[in-house]
């Protein structure tokens, strides 16, 4: 939770996703005021005014920040991706001038051998910031002895990079097969480390941002064999931020955070002012990582300051206004959703989690073997996520099947256990890995029925599905993700009086009550092909500020494409007479990756 009031800023009483409102800053100076320019991301606490440029970021120090699309798969065999652009290293500009080098020894404090151990060259380049030709010291950036990135740094600091390179860890290659390793926000602090005697230390390539994908290729090459790293950041909020989701994806029991003293804000300010043997004992000095579990007043004070003044908040919507109303999400919550065969709880719950990734960024995966083959539920999801019918035609170009497959191989992964073991704990450690590797926010798990039963000796099936509720619940408090868990109902017999089937209810899961007694949120979906209706039942909403229970939502089923259109219920005039069925039904045919960068210079 982020105290956005604190900042003057009103998030409409929003708690998740994006949004825009008016800028604290300029809009008391604006001609136009209320214009709504100031866009928030509220899971990020990213702030940003398109009029005046005012950025901001409210912290949050106990919620991890979503991280940013990754934009290529995870490369197990660590091949170079061969789809960048690679820059060419010029042995001739590691000719510095007497200045670079008084600036890197004298001002700087680090040792002379450096420049040649790092590859450190000089070039004369063009800065965006400036949009002129400047001197910049050149920080190359190698993997295997290639070059893969250049950052250019002048001395008015401006920076960049070269447009189309990889973005990888700087000095990668000192930590292949190390025990420790030493993790800096900048370039002069691992110099600054390495000046100390250690060699065993990177850098973030681009600052301090939770967008942490340049780390997906090497950590299992790089960063799981470790048994002990050194977070080295900023002290600044940007640091804190970046150093929360280091933690997040390295694992807390092994992660050290070293401090460098209130005079000092990084590792080259300690080495300036307090040389290098001091910087050595930041190491021996670094505090472990807080034990997880245990928790007073003093640890959520932030938290408990925004609760008081704001006042408890909805969650992230999916954009169904019909359900949004009474039911909105959040992550470290189980979700469980029932129905009858093959009345579309899968599609439905498809449908839900790729509107919150759409809006949320929140990374999916699924544990789906009645899903089976992949590529058939990806082309379902293809689907819905185009409008279009997935072969090949007017809808579904050839550009936009390529899009749709890079946004579905960096934000959809499947589980299916290469052993074919089924069991809870299986699933659930595969779920943890693509949580680390890449940053997976939702995990379904479709249906229950299909998970292998591992009773213990004298253990009762209550006993085998609470305990399996609770892992589930677990996994979503300690992973910070939303779960969903697909169960079937045992058999509904029909209403004697009328013959008709009555729709479906938690109680009436197969196996024990606790289905609906321990999930956060129940969802029951029921499919009336008389009325041509599809009704969600919400069943249940723990916490009264994300929604209201024993409400639903109506819906028709579109089969083109596979997605819901929400609709009223009212008295349908047709050439059989009258009947219920859909009335004001909301048409959605669009394209809904359109709005991205790279989908909508394919429509220009």
């Amino acid at each position: 939770m982020r105290n956005f009031h604190k900042y003057g800023i009103d998030t409409h009483g929003r708690t998740g996703g994006k949004i825009k409102t008016i800028c604290p800053e300029c809009n008391a100076t604006r001609g136009h005021k209320g214009n709504k320019s100031f866009s928030i991301d509220l899971d990020k606490g990213v702030c940003y005014c398109h009029h005046c440029g005012y950025k901001l970021y409210v912290p949050d120090d106990t919620e991890e920040r979503e991280r940013q699309q990754r934009k290529e798969k995870y490369n197990r065999t660590n091949k170079l991706p061969s789809h960048f652009r690679r820059p060419v290293f010029n042995p001739a500009q590691m000719n510095l001038s007497e200045n670079l080098e008084r600036y890197w020894t004298e001002e700087r404090c680090l040792e002379q051998r450096l420049l040649a151990e790092l590859s450190i060259t000089e070039e004369l380049v063009k800065l965006p910031e400036s949009n002129e030709m400047e001197n910049c010291i050149c920080f190359n950036y190698f993997e295997n002895g290639i070059l893969i990135n250049i950052k250019y740094r002048s001395g008015r600091k401006h920076f960049k990079m070269v447009t189309g390179a990889e973005l990888i860890p700087y000095n990668i290659d000192a930590i292949l097969d190390t025990p420790e390793c030493i993790i800096t926000e900048g370039e002069f602090d691992a110099a600054s480390f390495m000046s100390a005697g250690r060699k065993d230390v990177i850098s973030v390539p681009a600052g301090a941002q939770s967008n942490l994908t340049w780390m997906d290729r090497f950590v299992e090459t790089h960063f799981e064999p470790k048994q002990l790293i050194y977070i080295a950041v900023d002290g600044d909020n940007a640091g804190q931020l970046l150093q929360q989701e280091l933690i997040r994806r390295l694992g807390a029991e092994r992660c050290r955070l070293v401090h460098f003293g209130p005079e000092c804000k990084d590792a080259n300010e300690h080495l300036i002012r307090y040389g290098a043997e001091s910087l050595l004992i930041t190491l021996a000095q670094a505090e472990e990582v807080p034990l997880e579990g245990v928790f007073t007043a003093a640890d959520c004070l932030d938290n408990l300051r925004s609760l008081f003044e704001n006042g408890l908040q909805r969650g992230a919507e999916t954009g169904w206004s019909n359900l949004d109303e009474n039911c909105t999400f959040e992550t470290r919550r189980l979700l469980v959703v029932t129905g009858r065969p093959g009345e579309g709880k899968s599609e439905f719950i498809d449908e839900l989690v790729l509107r919150l990734c759409l809006r949320h960024e929140w990374k999916i995966c699924f544990f789906s073997p009645e899903n089976m083959p992949m590529e058939y539920h990806l082309a379902k999801l293809s689907e819905k996520l185009t409008g279009h019918s997935f072969h090949p035609g007017p809808g579904m170009t050839e550009a936009l099947y390529n899009h749709v497959i890079r946004w579905l191989t960096d934000n959809v992964t499947h589980i299916l256990p290469d052993s074919g073991s089924y069991t809870i704990d299986c699933i659930l450690e595969k779920a943890r890995q693509l949580v680390h590797r890449r940053g997976v926010r939702i995990v379904v798990v479709d249906p229950l029925n299909r998970i292998d039963q591992q009773l213990k000796p004298g253990q009762t099936e209550l006993e085998y599905i609470t305990s399996l509720l609770n892992k589930l619940s677990r996994f979503a408090i300690q992973h910070k993700c939303l779960v969903i868990l697909v169960a079937h109902p045992r058999k509904v017999n029909r209403n004697t009086a009328t013959g008709e089937l009555r729709r479906v209810e938690m109680n009436d899961i197969n196996g024990s009550a606790n289905f609906g007694n321990m999930a956060d949120f129940c969802l029951d979906v029921d499919r009336n092909d008389d009325k041509e209706i599809v009704t969600v039942y919400i069943d249940k909403v723990r916490f009264k500020h994300l929604g209201s229970a024993h409400t639903c939502a109506k819906f028709v089923y579109n089969r083109i494409n596979g997605r819901y259109w929400p609709c009223e219920e009212a008295i349908v005039h047709g050439p059989d007479g009258d009947k219920l069925g859909p009335a004001n039904t909301v048409h959605d045919n669009e394209n809904w990756l359109i709005n991205t960068p790279e989908q909508s210079c394919l429509f220009d």
